[in-house]
């Protein structure tokens, strides 16, 4: 399902980006001129592991859910890429396949550059290769932290901290209540436990005990979170 044009919502999600909107003027401009829109439904594939790198693509609007196929055929979720943030660039530097799966989760927007003009864009403009270290660097220090969240902080913790960030990308106000926070990004308990390394039964018990806590609020449309200081506060307990 293919649209030519971004709405201004998702134009919106590709400027306001941090690392996009730190790039000159130019830079963007050219970056958006030759980039073209592609739209896909829930649960539909954007690439496959072993694909050889055909676009840099950057989410417009909706997530998109990287993840991978163990040896027994179970998928799973590694991340979900929020409007705003850019992929895809290692396999197109190294020249080697996608290393994994990426789908559509919810209605999804994604914005593609070619390799091709991937590769114009940076002989016309060094300060891309700067700013790509610097996207580069910023992944490096965020996948350091999960893996030392993985091995220091308890579940409680990671659950907590998962949910901030979640109500920071996809938190809206609740209808009933301007105080709370909807995350709109609608995961299922299992892929919420994926992104967290635990089972889903210990991560329903943690969600249980904040909902008894009134921390968060559990919803058949998903997750209401009451208290973000709330849980600003497991996570700071356990630094």
């Amino acid at each position: 399902m293919e649209n030519p044009i971004l709405t201004i919502e998702e134009r919106e999600a590709i400027n306001s980006g941090r690392w996009f909107g730190s790039l000159s003027p130019s830079l963007r401009h050219d970056i958006l001129r030759c980039a073209y829109v592609k739209r896909f439904r829930d649960g539909d594939l954007i690439c496959a592991r072993g694909d050889p790198p055909e676009d840099w693509i950057a989410c417009a609007k909706g997530a998109v859910r990287v993840s991978s196929t163990s040896i027994s055929g179970k998928q799973v979720t590694l991340t979900y890429v929020e409007p705003g943030i850019w992929f895809g660039d290692v396999a197109i530097f190294d020249g080697d396949r996608r290393t994994h799966d990426a789908y559509a989760h919810g209605e999804c927007t994604i914005l593609c550059v070619a390799k091709a003009d991937f590769k114009k864009i940076l002989a016309a403009h060094v300060e891309l290769y700067e700013a790509m270290l610097r996207l580069h660097a910023r992944r490096i220090r965020q996948l350091f932290g999960l893996v030392e969240d993985l091995n220091t902080l308890p579940l409680r913790a990671r659950l907590a901290k998962q949910l901030i960030h979640l109500v920071r990308s996809y938190g809206v106000p609740s209808l009933s209540n301007a105080s709370e926070m909807r995350i709109s990004l609608h995961l299922a308990q299992e892929e919420l436990a994926q992104l967290l390394g635990a089972s889903r039964q210990r991560v329903n018990q943690e969600l249980k005990s904040m909902e008894r806590e009134e921390t968060l609020r559990i919803e058949p449309g998903g997750l209401i979170v009451r208290n973000r200081d709330a849980l600003m506060r497991i996570v700071e307990a356990d630094q």
